[in-house]
């Protein structure tokens, strides 16, 4: 995967919010050898250890990876690029593979982010704002994967549940609630739905 030197290096910074948790002993993420986070980058690690956020080998984030903490796994392959203002938030498990690309302002959820029910939800924010995220809590998880040489447009929007094939490349601007397969598997399991409307559903 090429990147191009001049934004690498402008977006290769020291990224003081990572180094400081670590220093403090916080939970973070687990770097793959040759793995960056951009300056830019958030790592927001709900859980107690940073097992729960891994980083493969020569990736590079510039987005944020968030677990919650009553629940939340992420993991992203080796040779990544996770861009500006890409948001990935796990309350299950979010597993991507390598050589992936995710463009900015990518949201990939595996959870609700919030409860339905206006009570819980209240309930949810006064705790957040309080006490921390809640450990005890029910977002209706189901797992993500998304394939091996990916590409994830920009603004696109992957839901629960979902899972994107190999080599798969999902437009600009795209909401994706069911699964879409590469090429190579069977048509039955292909997604054709409403691309038309840049929505996968």
């Amino acid at each position: 995967m090429a990147i191009p030197q001049g934004r690498y290096r402008t977006m290769v910074q020291a990224n003081l919010g990572f180094l400081t948790k670590t220093l403090l002993g916080r939970p973070t993420c687990r770097l793959g050898k040759g793995a960056r986070l951009g300056w830019r980058a958030r790592i927001l690690n709900a859980r107690q250890s940073s097992e729960h956020i891994r980083i493969g080998p020569d990736t590079f984030v510039a987005g944020e990876l968030f677990v919650f903490a009553h629940g939340g796994d992420i993991e992203i392959g080796s040779n990544c690029f996770i861009d500006a203002g890409a948001r990935i938030w796990s309350g299950g498990s979010i597993k991507i593979g390598d050589n992936v690309v995710i463009g900015p302002d990518v949201s990939v959820f595996d959870n609700h982010t919030h409860p339905l029910r206006a009570a819980e939800r209240h309930a949810q924010i006064r705790s957040i704002f309080t006490v921390g995220h809640p450990k005890q809590i029910e977002l209706a998880e189901r797992p993500v994967i998304i394939g091996d040489g990916a590409q994830i447009g920009a603004g696109a929007i992957i839901l629960r549940g979902v899972q994107i094939g190999s080599k798969v490349i999902v437009p600009p601007g795209t909401i994706v609630s069911k699964s879409i397969m590469s090429e190579d598997q069977e048509p039955s399991k292909r997604s054709t739905a409403g691309a038309e409307h840049h929505m996968f559903r």
